[in-house]
């Protein structure tokens, strides 16, 4: 007998094979789990909020760089929702929006999957959502000093002091988020032994070797999300809002008193009558 046989032998029911024996099944693979214009997205928001947060802060002189950091806040933004829509599968929406019944099963312990689990889901949502109202409420803003947003003027003043108002409100839950971002990640490579940073800067990870396989996006995919955040970019910016047009009473004005003046000089070196 063999020692392969032998080893066949000994499996309990005598169920194994020489192809199992000789190639075992591994427990988990590495995959590309995030893409690169996931990544590049990732990074680019982490950078634009911080220039955002420490600019705002700062204020004075610093609120153009403020403005700047939130339009590329915007273009972001509808980059997301475009690539949210089709990008890589584990991009997308409609992969990680958590239903409640994954919810309760992650929370059980029993949650399988790759990408954002249940739970990190929800907090890239909030995320997502608090960055949305931010960036949309600071391009309708005034605070009559030192910023005036590239929209304030297609508004009224009251409406854009309530939301020049809530711009400063929001402030403040996005930082519990940020904060509470933060820590998940130091508890989950802590606690769990789940590093979530590295794979956002390489896009592999390992994963579990019977769950569902990512699969990457088209060029043209790509294309689209790219051109909607330029297109927002261009309209948050308000490019488009045409100039007005220049008053003409000033140099009307400005004639009738040259005249006026003309005139007066003349009669003041008029010859007197007598």
């Amino acid at each position: 007998m063999s020692q392969q046989e032998a080893l066949i032998d000994l499996a309990p029911g005598g169920l194994a094979s020489p192809e199992a024996l000789s190639t075992p099944t591994p427990a988990t693979v590495r995959v590309k789990v995030w893409d690169l214009p996931l990544r590049i997205f990732h990074w680019s928001l982490l950078a634009a909020v911080a220039t955002a947060i420490v600019t705002g802060k700062l204020g004075g002189e610093w609120m153009a760089l403020h403005g700047k950091a939130g339009l590329a806040i915007v273009g972001l933004m509808a980059f997301r929702l475009v690539w949210g829509l089709v990008g890589s599968s584990t991009a997308r929406f409609s992969h990680f929006v958590p239903a409640p019944g994954q919810i309760l099963s992650y929370l059980k312990g029993q949650w399988r999957g790759i990408g954002h689990n249940p739970l990190g889901a929800l907090s890239v949502l909030a995320l997502l959502a608090v960055l949305g109202v931010q960036a949309g409420t600071g391009l309708f803003s005034n605070d009559d000093i030192a910023f005036a947003g590239p929209l304030a003027s297609q508004v009224v003043d009251e409406l854009s002091q309530k939301l020049t108002s809530w711009h400063h409100q929001l402030a403040n839950v996005l930082f519990i988020l940020l904060g509470l971002h933060v820590a998940a990640i130091a508890f989950y490579a802590k606690v769990k032994k789940d590093k979530l940073v590295a794979p956002m800067v390489t896009g592999w990870k390992e994963v579990p070797a019977d769950v569902a396989q990512p699969h990457r996006a088209r060029r043209i995919a790509l294309i689209l999300a790219v051109a909607a955040g330029v297109l927002a970019v261009y309209l948050a910016s308000g490019g488009w809002i045409a100039s007005p047009a220049p008053s003409q009473a000033a140099p009307e004005n400005t004639a009738s008193n040259t005249a006026n003046n003309a005139a007066g000089n003349g009669a003041s070196t008029k010859a007197p009558a007598w």
